[in-house]
């Protein structure tokens, strides 16, 4: 399975669960902004939204001021991303890690694909594309490119408990945030929320092999369109989440541009030194391939032609056969 699909996927799949949890309790709830109390919505809003909307009051109560709210939610959203750092960091690390392998390979699969658009018949594309899975196989590569969801997966119960809190909750809905209701969607803050993550896809670019950039190009649009989505259609406050996560994510980039990729290459390095790049394939073995097919084809072709031929001759004799009986039965009938 394609790599580039299986993340495609997967991002999507967690946008349109969350989308659909946000805009299922809206319509729930309407102008009233009464709480469920049951269902699923109900169940999520006692276990998940009732925490956050005592931590978010909590805090705000602590801290006091105009903006209390906005920033009890800022610091919350802060420690929840602090505390998701070492995941996504290490998450990170594999995932760029799997990129230098993929560099190493990278040869091997070209000349595959190359070799693929030679092949003419369909059974030689699919002997040529299973040499693909090998050479993954025998390099200890992973299909999925390091993916992992686990940072995001555990984010979401904060993005549906930030919301909820804001959405039910009279004081967090009608606070403000530098003249911002954070019960409304915000363009201003949405648009710098997504700005940060557009930076980050522009700074992990940078460390991607050339050849993949291509690819990878698609994939890094999912964060800032994902980000855009999700708070124009929720609260300022969710917003919020998402900035200061912005704001921690390019922080991330930065340690995985300039302490952690020198450290992989350096690694990569050294083990290409003790261990090489297992070789799978080479010019020679898939024209050997393409070779064989195409004598089994013309042999096949000569063949048929054969065939046709004989049939032929065998048809000329029998129809020679015939006149000559028919000449001889001339021949042999009485004169009158």
């Amino acid at each position: 399975m394609n790599k580039k699909f299986v993340k495609y996927i997967s991002v999507l799949s967690l946008v349109i669960v969350l989308s659909l949890v946000i805009t299922g309790c809206a319509q729930r709830t309407g102008a009233a902004l009464h709480a469920p109390q049951s269902g699923p919505y109900g169940w999520i809003y006692k276990w998940i939204g009732t925490p956050f909307q005592n931590l978010i009051l909590a805090t705000a109560k602590a801290i006091g001021g105009k903006n209390a709210y906005a920033w009890g939610i800022i610091i919350i959203s802060f420690v929840v991303r602090l505390v998701l750092l070492p995941l996504s960091l290490n998450q990170q690390y594999k995932s760029t890690a799997q990129q230098e392998k993929m560099r190493a390979v990278q040869p091997q699969l070209k000349l595959i694909q190359e070799k693929q658009k030679e092949a003419k018949d369909p059974a030689t594309q699919q002997k040529i594309s299973s040499l693909m899975m090998e050479v993954y196989k025998k390099n200890n590569l992973s299909l999925t490119g390091g993916l992992g969801c686990l940072p995001l997966l555990l984010q979401m119960p904060v993005l549906i408990g930030i919301y909820q809190a804001v959405q039910y909750s009279k004081e967090i809905g009608a606070a403000t945030f530098l003249s911002i209701p954070l019960g409304k969607s915000s363009m201003v803050i949405t648009i710098i929320a997504t700005l940060f993550y557009v930076v980050q896809g522009f700074m992990s670019l940078q460390i991607v092999p050339q050849e993949q950039r291509k690819q990878m190009q698609t994939m890094l649009l999912m964060s800032p369109m994902m980000t855009f989505f999700i708070s124009m259609i929720s609260s300022a406050a969710l917003a919020l989440y998402f900035l200061v996560g912005g704001i921690i994510i390019v922080i991330q980039q930065l340690i995985t541009n300039y302490i952690i990729m020198p450290k992989i290459k350096r690694e990569a390095d050294e083990r290409l030194k003790h261990n090489p790049v297992t070789v799978v394939v080479t010019e020679e073995s898939l024209n050997k391939i393409l070779g064989s097919s195409s004598s089994s084809t013309s042999s096949s072709n000569s063949s048929n032609t054969s065939d046709i031929v004989d049939e032929g001759d065998e048809d000329s004799h029998e129809l020679h056969k015939n006149i000559r009986e028919l000449n001889k039965g001339k021949q042999n009938r009485p004169k009158d």
